[in-house]
């Protein structure tokens, strides 16, 4: 699956190599769990690199899959497709629209399903749950939770709510069986991100506000907000006042992903406001709502992008790739609908070797662009979608390396299973693997690895993965002209 890049950057080490790449870290060796991917997001175990960048990858934008039949309806969504096994179909739950709930057998096609009989924004599927009236579970924002035997007759459940303002998120890790509920509330930079979680959907722990904005962002959106009026192709914010410039986090879908819990922030930029007794409303024509919403709160606006974050506890978060936009708006002519407004995906939905997000895309922000009465100047139909994009499995970011080789030597690790593999990209290149003890002594050497490989088995010329299960070792993979996105024992 193809993706645009952003600019690789370099890689600081995190610990200087000995003679022949010898690992120095004195920390325990980590043990595998067969199957789960190790990435690039952050360093934990890695213990040191040279001659390599990491490259984040944008997935491929698919436009629009689903759209309002009512065009005065500007359909949103805050939670991801899940496969409903008894139905064999995914189900979705979007917003404003009378057709809340939408089906798919591929992800693509998407039809209205029954109506559920309680409002559902955020929901996820449970395998695990021992009552078949329990499958499925929502987070009701501010109002409690829920579960429902099949996504459309849902009870509440006697249960406090998670504090928020207006937006939230929940997902769902099967690997500990634990809820991950995102909400919004006030910090130091305005809008930012508190997470609950659950083992069991009935006892929740409030973190707090673990994500926000801070005087790096400030900077760096003030630079963003500069390019954005400068450039033609995209979509102008209605108002540019300066001196209201702010960059908050309005949204965070949180989820767990090959032994990550990674975040999707959507980054809003703030480019100004305007009071309710602005002149500029006297020249415009607007629609009874749209005049009394002026009239009580003037006016605002801004635009966002989706950036990456991941954590190993859900409490503290580290920024991925230096705060490039992960998804941003599209130009202005090709009939996009994230031309100002992005939402970020809740989570992607894997399908075979690729990741799927859905995300909500809409063309305006300011109320003056927001009505949905025609005739008059706010009107703006059809002006919001579901929109997919699809990543490459485990791309987000890239070791990679060019002419001259690069290394990555792993943190030591526990050996196990009977194989290893590589997601990697190596057109014109190649990997090679080499195995090594605490001591430094190889004790497999791989044979090369070419192509585009998204689940490339490693064959080896000396010694065998087989050979090496409850031994301490260390990974060195040598690369040259190839992107490295992640390895893996099964």
């Amino acid at each position: 699956m193809p993706t645009s890049r952003t600019r690789g950057f370099p890689i600081v080490w995190l610990l200087l190599l000995a003679a022949g790449f010898e690992t120095t870290s004195a920390a325990e060796p980590w043990r595998l769990t067969p199957g789960q991917r190790h990435l690039f997001l952050d360093d934990a175990e890695v213990a040191s690199h040279e001659g390599l960048t990491r490259t984040l990858h944008q997935p491929t934008k698919r436009g629009a899959v689903i759209r309002a039949r009512n065009p005065n309806q500007t359909i949103q969504i805050r939670t991801a497709p899940v496969w409903d096994p008894a139905a064999k179909h995914y189900k979705l739950w979007v917003m404003s629209t009378d057709e809340p709930l939408r089906i798919s057998e591929d992800g693509l096609h998407w039809i209205p399903g029954p109506k559920p009989n309680l409002q559902i924004d955020h929901a996820v599927y449970d395998p695990h749950d021992r009552d078949p009236a329990r499958r499925f579970k929502a987070a009701l924002l501010n109002q409690g939770f829920a579960v429902s035997p099949d996504g459309v007759q849902w009870t509440r459940l006697d249960l406090p709510a998670i504090p928020s303002s207006d937006e939230g998120n929940l997902s769902y890790d099967p690997q500990s069986r634990l809820f991950v509920h995102t909400v919004k509330r006030g910090g130091p930079f305005g809008r930012s991100v508190a997470i609950a979680t659950s083992p069991d959907f009935q006892t929740w722990t409030d973190y707090g506000i673990v994500f926000q904005t801070d005087p790096a962002d400030q900077a760096m959106g003030r630079r963003r907000i500069a390019e954005r009026f400068a450039n033609p192709t995209l979509k102008q914010p209605e108002y540019n006042v300066p001196e209201f410039y702010s960059i908050e986090t309005y949204n965070m879908g949180v989820f767990w992903y090959e032994g990550l819990f990674i975040g999707l922030p959507s980054i809003y930029h703030h480019t100004g406001k305007v009071p309710p007794k602005w002149p500029g409303f006297d020249q415009l024509k607007l629609s009874p709502a749209i005049r009394d919403a002026v009239d009580r709160y003037g006016d605002y606006t801004g635009f966002y992008n989706i950036q990456v974050a991941v954590s190993r506890d859900l409490k503290t978060w580290q920024r991925v790739a230096d705060r490039q936009p992960f998804l941003e708006a599209s130009p202005l002519g090709a009939g996009a609908y994230d031309t100002q407004t992005i939402i970020g995906p809740s989570a992607p939905v894997v399908r075979d070797n690729e990741l799927w997000f859905y995300y909500t895309g809409i063309q305006h922000y300011a109320f003056v662009a927001s009505g949905n009465q025609p005739g008059f100047d706010d009107y703006r139909p059809d002006k919001g979608a579901v929109c997919l994009a699809i990543l490459r499995r485990d791309g987000f970011v890239s070791l990679d390396a060019g002419e001259t080789v690069g290394r990555m030597v792993t943190s030591p690790f526990v050996a196990s299973g009977t194989s290893l593999s590589l997601n990697l990209r190596a057109i014109g290149g190649e990997a090679r693997v080499t195995v090594r003890d605490p001591q430094n002594r190889v004790l497999a050497v791989s044979a090369p690895l070419t192509g585009d490989q998204p689940r490339g088995e490693v064959a080896w010329t000396t010694g065998s993965w087989a050979g090496l299960v409850n031994q301490v070792v260390t990974l060195e993979i040598a690369l040259q002209r190839g992107e490295l996105y992640s390895w893996w024992v099964d």
